[in-house]
Formats: structure tokens, C-alpha cells, sequence
């Protein structure tokens, strides 16, 4: 089997690693971190890559379920786990994996990168313009989603730096565990 096809075929059947790293992602969401700088985009990414079917779209968003209410208890006791925006932060985690699923398929580093630059364009993008919508802050007008954007240009920086770190980490790991564990099958079957 080529290497080519020993890929996708990791999409054809649950995988414990690739749902392993993906939970890995999730928890990580629990340590503290600057403005933005969380591995949701990465993980719904890599979950997109390497998740079979329905599976890839349902782990992210249950995991973010799990671990949005945890995030609040943990460093923002008081305030609720969800809000208005939340349909539009869970919907860019849905684009993100459908990236992962059409530029991932058998990924390379610049892939990885390019997609990695995608989600958090994609993110920055809706989740501001669900700011804009969905509150006063801004007047609703052109300008106003332009000054939304323009505020929000500080925390795209934190988005980009997590999303290709943690795609490098998400991706690198899987594909290191994988090259280790075909070299002790290959010395265990000689």
C-alpha cells in the first residue's frame, strides 16, 4: 500500500490517536493562555484531517461543549458558559474541519501551514463580524464592521501563532507516533 493511500485510509475508520490528540487539544483549552492563543481552530483542523465522517465534525463541538462551561469555572466564575456568539465561534469550528477534511487529506507542512493561516482568516472573520451583529458596540453600519476588524487586528495575531503552532504540534505528533510505532512493528516482525 502506498503511503499516499495508507492516509486516507486513516479516514476510514476511528482512529484512537487521532481522537487522543484531538481530546489533547480540548484539555489544552484548560491552561491558561493569552487573548486568542487557545488550540480550538488546530484541533477542529486536525480533527477535519484525521477523524472519519460524521465523527470529524462531532468531536470538536462536543468537546468544546465540554470544556467552554469548564473554561468559564475555571478563570471566569459567574459569567455563562455560552452566548449569542457562541453558534458563531461553533460554526467557524465546523469550517475548520471541512478545511481539514478537503486541504488535509494528505498533508505536507506547507499544507498544514496554508490551512493553519485559513482557519484563523476564516475565525477572525466570522467571530468579529458576529461582534458586529450581535452587539452595540459598533454601529451597524460599513464602518462599523470595518472598526470592528480594525480593534480586533491585536488578538488575530494570538489566533495565527496558536492555530500554526498547535496545527504543527496536532499534526506532528500524530505523524511521529505513527513513523514510531510502524518501526516497532517492522523490528518486532523480523
Amino acid at each position: 500500500m502506498t503511503e499516499q493511500k495508507a492516509e486516507g485510509a486513516g479516514r476510514t475508520r476511528l482512529e484512537p490517536l487521532a481522537v487522543g490528540l484531538t481530546i489533547l487539544g480540548a484539555f489544552l483549552r484548560l491552561l491558561p493562555h493569552p487573548p486568542n492563543f487557545a488550540p480550538a481552530g488546530s484541533m477542529s483542523l486536525f480533527a477535519g484531517s484525521r477523524l472519519r465522517g460524521w465523527q470529524a465534525y462531532l468531536v470538536p463541538i462536543l468537546l468544546m461543549a465540554v470544556t467552554d462551561p469548564l473554561r468559564v469555572m475555571l478563570f471566569h466564575p459567574g459569567h455563562p458558559p455560552f452566548s449569542s456568539g457562541t453558534p458563531f465561534i461553533y460554526g467557524s469550528l465546523l469550517l475548520s474541519v471541512w478545511i481539514g477534511r478537503r486541504w488535509l487529506e494528505n498533508p505536507s507542512v506547507a499544507r498544514i501551514a496554508a490551512a493553519a493561516c485559513a482557519v484563523s482568516l476564516q475565525f477572525f472573520l466570522i467571530t468579529n463580524t458576529a461582534e458586529w451583529l450581535l452587539t452595540a458596540t459598533y454601529p451597524h453600519t460599513a464602518a462599523g464592521l470595518l472598526a470592528c476588524f480594525v480593534a480586533a487586528i491585536p488578538f488575530f495575531g494570538n489566533t495565527l501563532a496558536s492555530d500554526l503552532l498547535y496545527s504543527g504540534l496536532f499534526f506532528g505528533l500524530y505523524a511521529w507516533t505513527r513513523r514510531v510505532r510502524g518501526s516497532a512493528r517492522a523490528l518486532a516482525a523480523k
